[in-house]
């Protein structure tokens, strides 16, 4: 388990341009104690999702992992992380820490080491009318269910903690996020085709009361370190 901060760049639909994005990487990846590095774009290919379409993802996803809460605090005040941000302005949204898990596919029994390039970026949006319950029901039920789709590769599940930037870029509004990983979006398609995205789609509407937003952004990875 890896506590992770997620920058959100730009407003959907709009791409960073080729001479900035490289300077940010080239410092963020000499980020003290920085576990992993992986940069989200919005999917080249269509995803054919039956039940949802949520439109353009985020211009830029960026998740940097650390060992913990307070390692992500001296890497995101150390100069190389505010110059590069600083840099790129007016495009940086949100900067959120959560707390992320790592849940075995079905037939396994640990996790596997994160590879794949596909992911299908989960986020469910506050509120909830109990949002403990909501978290705890989804973490404990979720899941399995997710794991038993066709060809999946890796389940995650974040959980946003109680912190904000120094700088001042505000967190995002999120109680839980979900990732599911996949080798090609022609498998995680495929995967949407199968019977048990119909028990999924039962399954969420057994979920606790909540009136808040959940996005789903199809996004190719590109694992910059780690």
């Amino acid at each position: 388990m890896n506590t992770v901060c997620e920058v959100a760049f730009a407003a959907p639909g709009f791409s960073l341009s080729v001479g900035r994005a490289p300077a940010a990487l080239e410092l963020w990846a000499g980020l003290p104690e920085l576990v992993s590095f992986d940069l989200y774009t919005p999917a080249a290919r269509q995803a054919e999702d039956p039940y949802v379409q949520d439109g353009p993802a985020p211009a830029w996803l960026a998740l940097l992992a650390f060992p913990a809460l307070e390692s992500l605090e001296r890497a995101t005040r150390d100069k190389r992380f505010t110059t590069a941000l600083a840099g790129l302005g007016e495009h940086a949204l949100t900067c959120t820490a959560m707390r992320r898990s790592d849940h075995p596919v079905a037939g396994a029994d640990a996790a596997a080491a994160l590879h794949a390039p596909f992911s299908y970026v989960v986020r469910y949006h506050r509120p909830a009318d109990d949002e403990m319950l909501f978290v705890r029901h989804y973490i404990e039920t979720h899941p399995p269910l997710l794991g038993r789709l066709p060809a999946i590769r890796n389940v995650m599940c974040y959980l946003p903690l109680a912190w904000k930037h120094a700088a001042g870029i505000p967190a995002a509004d999120y109680m839980l996020g979900n990732e599911v990983v996949f080798d090609h979006i022609d498998h995680f398609n495929v995967a949407m085709a199968s019977p048990l995205r119909h028990e999924l789609r039962a399954h969420f509407r057994q979920f606790p009361s909540f009136s808040g937003r959940n996005t789903h952004y199809p996004m190719d990875r590109r694992r910059i370190v780690g």
